[in-house]
């Protein structure tokens, strides 16, 4: 579906719209006195009063609020001057008329007012109603895509059909890069590139029509979330006006605001499905080198004790069986290796001081009284005695605990670190077991294999 903006109001605003509408509202006056002058004999003064009424709502309604008093004006001066005595003239002598002729220019002036801000309100909500609409279609169309160059594409076809002009989305902070372009094969010149390195360093609006860097050809402007600039979008129009006037400022963040949602949403998504491929990973390892362990280490036993059996019986080549047996000797060392490259021993529980972890039957001892951990509580402990003695960050700590989504909230790993302590450390200001490597992360102090 095409997405139009118009800007009623500068079409409303222009010199020869508010003529036709000061022309409207006085030949409408005048309608209303020539039909009053065909009644005014037959059935007198009074309701010709009524007549210059809808001249007035008429003037109100299909034109501004200027217009609609030149007609309230005009209206009581009519009346006045063709239907009281003395005729022909702008004076007054009854006090009647003089009483008609005041109500009627307060009724129109006050009818006026009113249906002017009716108008008004109308036009506010007509208006907002578009660019909710306008903003609900383009976050529909973001919503579809699956990764962030297509989400890039949609954007910034989207916004150059909206604005009327050409679109970019830059990435990069050291070294930006163009990553999509509407129309496509769109190029930006070396200030260019200079203009959304800036917007993408700083967050500012830069290039055309902006103060900071106005010799480049595009306007930039930031796809930022609340921690960091993911990208910048750039307009630019052929004729050389800025792409964005006032009046289109506030959707056109709206716009940006729904492209950074977009963005931050994909990047969750990749963090997701990267964290779940990394603990596939790990399980298959550890599944393949348990599977080593069960199955060849036997099968080493085996010819080492055959190779020991010959050699006190002193049958066969000494030289052949100390060969077999040292080869047999390096085997098993290297499967020992391998097993130990388990992240953490699933099978034999391992013990830290005095904490006994045994991650097969999901048992924690303190001492050798069994410690109740919380489901949060246990997982953060078992992803630490994976990697037990290797310092993993905040960030690898909080997506493999709590999600991508939560990967900022550090304070959440805090708070599950300090539990912990309380529950497993004889001292928990002085800790021996949870070390924290500061501004980095946190590491389990090597097991020992018990």
């Amino acid at each position: 579906m095409k997405l139009e903006i118009v800007d009623l109001a500068n079409r409303r605003s222009s010199p020869a719209h508010r003529v036709s509408a000061f022309v409207g509202a006085l030949l409408a006056v005048a309608l209303s006195t020539i039909v009053g002058l065909q009644i005014v004999e037959r059935w007198g003064n009074e309701p010709v009063v009524l007549l210059y009424i809808p001249a007035v709502l008429a003037a109100a309604v299909y034109a501004e609020l200027g217009p609609a008093l030149v007609a309230a004006v005009a209206a009581a001066l009519a009346y006045n001057y063709y239907f009281t005595a003395p005729y022909r003239t702008f004076l007054i002598h009854s006090p009647a008329d003089v009483v008609t002729v005041v109500v009627l220019f307060l009724v129109a002036l006050v009818t006026s007012q009113l249906v002017g801000m009716l108008r008004q309100q109308a036009r506010l909500a007509a208006s907002h109603s578009a660019r909710n609409a306008t903003i609900a279609g383009f976050a529909r169309k973001l919503l579809s895509c699956a990764d962030e160059p297509a989400i890039a594409r949609v954007a910034v076809a989207e916004l150059a059909q909206l604005f009327h002009c050409h679109a970019v989305l830059v990435t990069g902070e050291e070294s930006p890069q163009l990553v999509a372009s509407a129309p496509t094969g769109a190029a930006l010149a070396p200030s260019d590139f200079a203009a959304a390195a800036v917007t993408l360093h700083t967050g500012m609006p830069t290039g055309r029509g902006v103060q900071k860097l106005d010799l480049a050809d595009w306007q930039f402007r930031a796809v930022a979330s609340d921690h960091a600039v993911m990208a910048a979008v750039g307009l630019a129009r052929e004729d050389g006006v800025p792409p964005v006037n006032d009046a289109q400022e506030g959707l056109y963040g709206n716009l940006l605001d729904q492209v950074a949602l977009a963005v931050a949403r994909a990047r969750l998504e990749a963090d997701a499905r990267d964290v779940a491929t990394l603990r596939e990973r790990d399980r298959l390892r550890s599944a393949l080198l348990n599977s080593i362990g069960e199955d060849v280490k036997p099968r080493l036993n085996a010819i080492g004790a055959a190779a020991r059996a010959l050699k006190r019986a002193g049958n066969g080549d000494k030289a052949v069986i100390a060969s077999v047996t040292a080869e047999v000797v390096k085997l098993d060392r290297y499967v020992d290796s391998l097993v130990d490259l388990a992240p953490g021993s699933d099978q034999e529980p391992f013990r830290i001081g005095n904490l006994m972890l045994d991650l097969h039957r999901r048992t924690v001892q303190r001492d050798g009284a069994e410690v109740h951990l919380t489901p949060r509580e246990y997982a953060l402990l078992v992803e630490l005695a994976r990697h037990a003695g290797r310092v993993l960050t905040h960030a690898h700590l909080l997506r493999a605990v709590w999600g991508p989504a939560q990967a900022d909230q550090i304070d959440y790993l805090r708070v599950a670190i300090r539990a912990l302590r309380q529950k497993l450390e004889a001292d928990p200001a002085e800790p021996e077991l949870i070390l924290n490597e500061p501004a980095v992360g946190y590491r389990l102090a090597a097991p020992q294999t018990a």
